[in-house]
């Protein structure tokens, strides 16, 4: 086994063992910071000129907000601001696609910059430590997110 080849079964290990213990608001929490790494590496690429990588990259942050972000969103419960956040994922996605198109690291940074702002306010609602994990998860989030997205993807 190479260098790289541990490295990288290392790293799966390693997000794998934290979606394992995470509870759901966590999990939502490593959806946000996945996105911002797949968005970051897309940057990377574009300014390399690594059209397969800013591919790659692209469509890995509109997976993590598309099969993880959006539907671990409980729209019953949560009403319009789930349905506003579901509104706001969409864009970003859209806008996700227009980046790739046109190589364009502004609108890479326009969704990370959105992205970072939900993610600062997900970690300002983090639950209390006492709370049970079952129960810790704020109304928009589902018990069983679909953050095992990130990990697979």
């Amino acid at each position: 086994m190479n260098a790289r080849t541990a490295i990288n079964t290392y790293a799966k290990v390693g997000v794998e063992s934290g979606v394992a213990a995470a509870d759901p608001h966590k999990l939502i929490a490593m959806l946000y910071q996945g996105a911002l790494l797949a968005i970051a590496n897309a940057r990377n690429a574009i300014l390399r000129k690594d059209i397969a990588g800013k591919g790659a990259a692209i469509s890995k942050a509109i997976l993590i907000i598309e099969e993880g972000l959006k539907t671990s969103l409980d729209r019953k419960v949560g009403g319009d601001l789930a349905q506003n956040l579901a509104d706001l994922y969409d864009y970003m996605e859209n806008r996700l696609l227009q980046a790739n198109l046109h190589n364009d690291t502004r609108i890479l940074d326009e969704v990370a910059q959105l992205l970072n702002d939900l993610k600062t306010a997900w970690d300002e609602i983090r639950p209390h430590s006492h709370v049970p994990r079952a129960e810790a998860a704020p109304a928009l989030v589902l018990n069983k997110p679909a953050a095992l997205v990130y990990g697979r993807a």
